[in-house]
């Protein structure tokens, strides 16, 4: 039942169906008025419920982010402590069940934690392991084809062991054979022949998307559906069945409905995963209860004999409980957050607003071209704003490309957890190709040399072309059509993007337009070019922030984000044609540590640069050029602001000091906040007046930051 975060809102819902299906199965909510209805409902359409749970975990551990062998160890970690709770949970349950009373309760105990489950729903957790660990070997040994075959082999030996069982028996060889696996195992229902195949089906959607129109889909799931009950009522006629969990056309049928449910994309607000989760554990306690309180009370009649009121008490009470987990849950991460916000303040530290990252993220894309996405450009510590913190925060708001500078940039926030593309910009070493390849990172090629020497590494590695289109920085030259072809074609390198850099496009003057509207040109007439060449197109960008500010209608696939996301231009008198209210993400804050009062004629700083001319009170704070504050803004170039006043720097800017005026604000005292960047009630000191005092982009002051600075989340 694993989560990555995502956007696939068909997956999250489907989530809660599945786990409503798990409880239908326990508690045969249609007996009371129908067998054969009650059969097909929990005997053939509930079997896609735990299917459904394995591909979806397949399915997010073979996504393009990520190292699959990494986070199959964090699946399987967790997946094991799930296993342990649930076993806990339920030991009261075996205990008056006189499971520990049983004969050869070691060698019990062992074959029930390993195959069959402490209580008959855990199975699913020791099944989810080994099911993962077996998918996951086999693919990376022998591929996705030879793994599929083998697995559907051991499907087969499944099957024959549950819904075919009556036919395989009465081959001797057969029935010797699957007299020794249920010594072993009561079910082929197991880690070993069932659930693998649901892995790699979902690995395989995974890592080779099939399209196919949502309608088409509709189709074939609804066919492969009634074949499967068809199926079903079929073998349950003949009588034989020795269980009922496995069939043919279970695996086309998971195939289509995943597909389907791929169709509907977005995000949903509710915790699905969590509530699905709890509502699969906790599900045979809610049915115990029930019934007890059926039997004390004498009303059997209404809630155990009646078996739709009996499946809707025990799902209510189950959806109750999986609410209350996840409220106490999502409590409990909200006071982790504000731990963080409460984290040491004790010099100097960055608060980041994510509600205005969330804002400025959301005015953008309502900006932004058709089916464009959003490239979040989090280089440089996403601008000194924390590249893991941001990067996570619009992770979990559905964005899923990313964009870095450096390689080592990317595998750190591959090692956060992030998700998604992520595309390494800058230049990174032939000789890290299997970094490359190993933590699913997408390689700019900066000019066909390099794409040989990529190539040669051997390493299956996604990478985007770079276009030189006049910038005459990276990227391989835009006439170079028979270059840029033959990267297409080789072997271990696959294309999945194209783009260029406009680099006046910030620019509203009439040449610098000009400049623009020709890199624009050149670089589609190249994509025209390849296209009539045979070459099918890539994902391709051209935009940065002012790209899409200024030239909004280009058609691309994606539009990469940097500044504009945090709140701000590069510079205060930058105009441009789409106008955003854009907040500031980051503020700046330190505190007074110490009062001084100097007389007239005394010397403040380094150099004695400044002279006071009148008795003043001087407050250090204890913060500087090495936290980003740059050096020139000393001698009355720059300000802070305390209890809503103003308090000019005076002095040269230390290493890690620098010294401001607070001779006319009274109230000021030690230990009172300072803001150098930011808003202290109807006071304001905004990145790009910083960047103008100094000559210089919001861009480079920004990305100087939060590197020892604490980063607090507000």
């Amino acid at each position: 039942m694993n989560q990555r975060k995502s956007h696939y809102k068909g997956i999250d819902y489907f989530r809660i169906f599945a786990a409503l299906l798990v409880v239908a199965i326990h508690t045969s909510p249609l007996s009371s008025f129908s067998e054969t209805g009650d059969f097909i409902l929990t005997r053939i359409i509930g079997r896609i419920a735990v299917p459904f749970f394995f591909m979806t975990s397949g399915f997010f551990l073979f996504s393009g982010d990520g190292e699959p062998s990494e986070k199959l160890k964090r699946f399987m970690k967790k997946t094991l402590i799930l296993y342990i709770i649930a076993m806990i949970l339920y030991i009261p349950i075996n205990i008056y069940n006189s499971y520990f009373n049983a004969d050869f309760i070691l060698i019990k105990i062992i074959q029930d934690i390993t195959f069959n489950g402490t209580l008959y729903h855990l199975w699913y957790f020791p099944a989810a392991i080994a099911g993962a660990c077996l998918a996951c070997q086999l693919i990376k040994r022998f591929g996705y084809k030879a793994a599929f075959g083998i697995l559907a082999a051991l499907y087969i030996v499944g099957l024959l062991g549950d819904s075919y069982y009556g036919l395989a028996i009465k081959l001797p060889l057969l029935q010797s054979f699957y007299s020794n696996i249920f010594q072993i195992c009561d079910y082929t229902r197991n880690g070993i022949f069932f659930a693998p195949i649901f892995f790699a089906l979902g690995a395989v959607i995974a890592r080779r998307r099939v399209r196919k129109m949502p309608n088409a889909l509709i189709g074939l799931f609804s066919i492969s559906l009634a074949l499967l009950v068809i199926e079903g009522l079929g073998l349950h006629q003949l009588n034989v069945q020795r269980h009922d969990s496995m069939y043919i056309m279970l695996i086309p049928c998971m195939y289509y409905l995943f597909l389907l449910l791929l169709c509907l994309k977005g995000s949903i607000k509710l915790p699905t995963r969590t509530i699905s989760l709890v509502i699969y554990i906790v599900h045979p306690l809610m049915i115990i209860a029930v019934r007890m309180f059926g039997k004390i009370f004498g009303l059997e009649k209404y809630l155990i004999n009646n078996s739709l009121i009996h499946y809707f008490t025990v799902l209510c009470l189950s959806t109750v409980t999986a609410i209350l987990f996840t409220m106490v849950q999502t409590h409990t991460q909200c006071l982790k957050r504000k731990l963080i916000s409460a984290a040491p303040k004790d010099r100097a530290w960055l608060e980041i607003n994510l509600s205005n990252l969330k804002h400025n993220v959301g005015l953008l894309k309502n900006v932004m071209p058709g089916q464009c996405e959003l490239m979040a450009v989090v280089k440089a510590e996403a601008y000194g704003h924390g590249s893991a913190i941001v990067s996570d925060y619009l992770n979990r708001v559905g964005i899923s490309a990313f964009a870095t500078a450096t390689i080592d940039e990317a595998i750190q926030l591959r090692k956060h957890g992030i998700t998604g593309d992520l595309l390494v910009l800058g230049y990174t070493h032939p000789s890290r190709a299997k970094e490359l390849h190993k933590y699913r990172l997408t390689q700019t090629i900066i000019d066909y040399a390099y794409a040989m020497q990529l190539n040669k590494m051997g390493y299956h590695i996604e990478v985007h072309i770079k276009i030189n289109t006049g910038m005459n920085r990276l990227g391989i030259d835009v006439q170079n059509v028979s270059e840029i072809k033959r990267v297409f074609k080789m072997n271990h390198l696959k294309v999945s993007g194209i783009y260029t850099h406009l680099c006046v496009s910030d620019s509203r003057l009439e040449d610098d337009i000009a400049f623009t509207e020709g890199q624009i040109s050149l670089f589609y007439d190249l994509l025209e070019k390849l296209k009539h060449q045979g070459i099918t197109l890539p994902k391709i960008h051209i935009q940065s922030s002012y790209g899409l500010l200024n030239y909004p209608n280009l058609s691309c696939d994606y539009v990469r984000i940097g500044i504009s996301m945090y709140g701000t231009l590069s510079n205060a008198y930058d105009d441009t044609v789409i106008k955003l209210n854009l907040r500031p993400v980051l503020s700046l804050k330190s505190h007074i540590v110490l009062i001084r009062e100097i007389k007239v004629g005394s010397g403040v700083g380094y150099g004695m640069t400044f002279i006071a001319k009148r008795k003043m009170k001087i407050a250090v704070l204890p913060v500087g050029y090495a936290d980003g504050i740059p050096r020139s803004l000393s001698f009355n170039n720059g300000k802070v602001i305390i209890n809503g006043k103003y308090a000019p720097i005076v002095g040269r800017i230390c290493m890690d000091q620098l010294m401001v005026d607070i001779t006319d604000i009274p109230d000021a005292s030690t230990g009172c906040i300072a803001t150098l960047i930011g808003k202290d009630g109807d006071s304001k000191i905004h990145m790009t007046e910083i960047a103008e005092n100094v000559d210089s982009i919001t861009n480079e002051l920004l990305s100087r930051m939060g590197h020892r600075l604490n980063i607090v989340l507000k």
